[in-house]
């Protein structure tokens, strides 16, 4: 599989450490204008940095487009002449319609629009998938090159908005929980470093015991807390203060203004 990244910043470059970690990858072109800032990546062999789109394209067989929204159609445009029918396109970027990409490349293009999160470069991302009606012959591929990885799934288009909140946008909210238990052991009184792992840890721990378990949160809940004990006291305050309703709230904000970048 040769792969071409167009855009090689935070989640570009996440995609590639997880690419990297592929025996199916035979090279990989990683594209940006200051390429100082992702000169680690040409210690392995099978990788090439360049400030050349085109070239990184003609050298690809898989072009994954990692780029602002804003830039994307100028580029799609600029490489248009250099694409042949074998190649597939996925598209990584935020409110940019399947349908756009067609307008430019054409309805008979393996067009591809997914939505990984920064958890992808240690192997452990959720990556939501969608194609166009060409690209379902390389949903397959797409599925392979997003489990290597971490975990992929096929939706359909207009539920990537969402997706992105719950699964791009929710690598932050989640980082945000981490560090607010993380001031709270300190303010137990754990040392900084000493409450990061404990807070890390635990978080790490709840989601594989869903995963392992395959149990509903609120089983796994029951398990741990006791009649008047201080797990209901403690979750029965953070109700009080709103902890639900605040991540259901903050998680519309960034649906609506996700929907607002697509508008525009």
């Amino acid at each position: 599989m040769k792969v071409a990244i167009i855009g090689a910043g935070s989640l570009g470059q996440s995609i590639a450490k997880g690419l990297l970690s592929s025996d199916a990858l035979k090279t990989l072109y990683l594209t940006k204008r200051n390429l100082d800032s992702i000169k680690g990546f040409d210690a392995d062999k099978r990788v090439t940095l360049t400030s050349d789109n085109t070239l990184a394209v003609q050298n690809a067989n898989v072009i994954i487009f990692a780029i602002q929204p804003r830039h994307f159609e100028g580029i799609l445009k600029l490489v248009k002449p250099n694409l042949k029918p074998n190649h597939v396109l996925i598209s990584v970027i935020t409110g940019f319609a399947i349908s756009r990409i067609e307008d430019i490349v054409g309805k008979n293009s393996y067009v591809i629009r997914s939505m990984p999160n920064t958890a992808a470069s240690v192997g452990q991302s959720m990556t939501c998938i969608s194609t166009n009606e060409k690209g379902k012959e390389q949903e397959e591929l797409a599925k392979t090159i997003f489990n290597s990885m971490g975990t992929s799934m096929v939706i359909p288009e207009e539920q990537l908005q969402a997706a992105t909140v719950i699964c791009a946008s929710g690598i932050a909210f989640w980082m945000r929980l981490i560090r607010a238990t993380t001031q709270g052991a300190v303010q137990l009184g754990f040392e900084a470093h000493e409450a990061h792992q404990l807070a890390m840890q635990t978080c790490f721990g709840a989601a594989t015991l869903l995963k392992e378990s395959g149990k509903h949160p609120e089983e796994e809940i029951d398990r741990v807390t006791t009649p008047s004990g201080c797990t209901i006291e403690g979750l029965n305050e953070m109700e009080h203060q709103g902890l639900s309703s605040s991540l259901i709230k903050g998680i519309n904000a960034s649906f609506e203004k996700i929907n607002q970048i697509k508008k525009n």
